[in-house]
């Protein structure tokens, strides 16, 4: 019988559980987008993860959407990731870099250069946080055709100094309303040349993206995350089931290590899009603004459906050992939204792990 605590082999790499640490945003990169020694802390503590899927990562200077996030884009980038992986490795962890291009979801405050996306829209009635505060969404510029494979090769270039970094593998970000999700969406991507307009325009520069990574670093070390049907940063999608059902036929093709889907679609659709692929699934089962965290109920319940690996973000956050709090039922700690995105250890080093009794174990 699958349980959450069942190994399973995600290509090369063995994973004592079907536990995976969600990427979540916490700013707490040092200028130049550097990792820091507080970040290798983090991510070491919650090492007993299956999996850890590291908050988002720019690819590049103008991908940057939210100041105090670190990139994969220079050498003392790298060097700086470096001590992150290998103190998740000492530990006995396992850790993807997820790429994440904010598209039209960034401002000049932040990185100095207008944001790009698929076309000249806004993400309308959307604040962005900025080194000034929060700032309305501007108006980024279209992507000339000729450009957009260069951003699409971004992911894979970030890819190459993720490997050199440390990291396992790495996850693209094309879910919640960043630059994948743009070019998928219905209303952020007007465009009229290839990669706009139908469904299997719209997908195209997905598809290129997580083909140039896979060619980059081996299919079996790339994965990609999605939300179907997702309305975050003013994003719509008005042919959920069709549009992402040919996105994961030509996924299915590459042999990745896996698709991340966020539970932004009826379950119907989210079980629909299971059946379209057929490789490994992780399922993050709660949204990830909702007002509930993934407990053991929802993970159970998507195992069942087929999932065979389960997501938990805010649950890590205050919870450094979840997994074993899920294995014994200790209830989990609490967290402070207050410190998510305040900088500093209050809030991210704090959590202190559940200590274990012989009479509880």
């Amino acid at each position: 019988m699958t349980t959450l605590f069942t190994p399973y082999q995600l290509g090369d790499l063995t994973l004592p559980n079907r536990v995976v640490m969600a990427p979540m945003t916490r700013v707490r990169a040092a200028a130049g987008g550097l990792a820091t020694p507080s970040m290798a802390t983090y991510y070491a503590q919650r090492a007993t993860a299956g999996l850890i899927v590291s908050e988002g990562v720019q690819p590049n200077v103008v991908g940057q959407s939210n100041p105090g996030t670190p990139g994969l884009h220079t050498d003392e980038q790298v060097s700086s990731w470096r001590p992150v992986t290998d103190a998740v490795h000492a530990n006995g962890g396992r850790i993807f870099a997820q790429i994440m291009h904010g598209g039209r979801v960034s401002h000049p405050d932040t990185t100095g250069m207008q944001p790009v996306g698929p076309s000249a829209v806004a993400a309308e009635g959307w604040k962005l946080f900025t080194p000034t505060g929060l700032q309305p969404a501007p108006v980024p510029r279209a992507l000339d055709t000729a450009e957009v494979s260069e951003h699409a090769e971004s992911y894979a270039q970030a890819a190459r100094r993720a490997i050199d970094a440390g990291f396992d593998g790495v996850e693209l970000h094309g879910a919640n309303g960043y630059l994948i999700s743009q070019f998928l969406s219905s209303n952020a991507n007007l465009r009229t040349d290839r990669y706009g307009g139908s469904v299997s325009n719209r997908i195209r520069f997905a598809v290129e993206a997580v083909s140039a990574t896979a060619e980059a670093i081996g299919a079996a070390r790339t994965g990609i995350r999605l939300s179907p049907g997702v309305t975050f940063w003013g994003v719509e999608e008005t042919d959920v089931p069709e549009l992402y059902t040919a996105l994961l036929t030509e996924l299915s093709r590459l042999g990745l290590a896996y698709i991340h889907l966020e539970a932004t679609a009826e379950e119907e659709v989210l079980a629909g899009l299971r059946r379209a692929w057929q490789g490994t699934l992780i399922m993050n089962p709660v949204l990830p603004m909702g007002p509930k965290h993934t407990g053991r109920g929802e993970a159970d319940h998507w195992l069942d459906l087929g999932a065979e690996l389960i997501s938990f973000g805010r649950a890590f956050i205050s919870n450094p050992d979840l997994v074993e709090r899920l294995r014994t039922g200790v209830p989990l700690a609490p967290v402070d939204e207050a410190t998510y995105y305040q900088g500093g250890d209050a809030g991210y080093l704090t959590y202190p792990a559940y200590q274990h009794t012989a009479s509880m174990s």
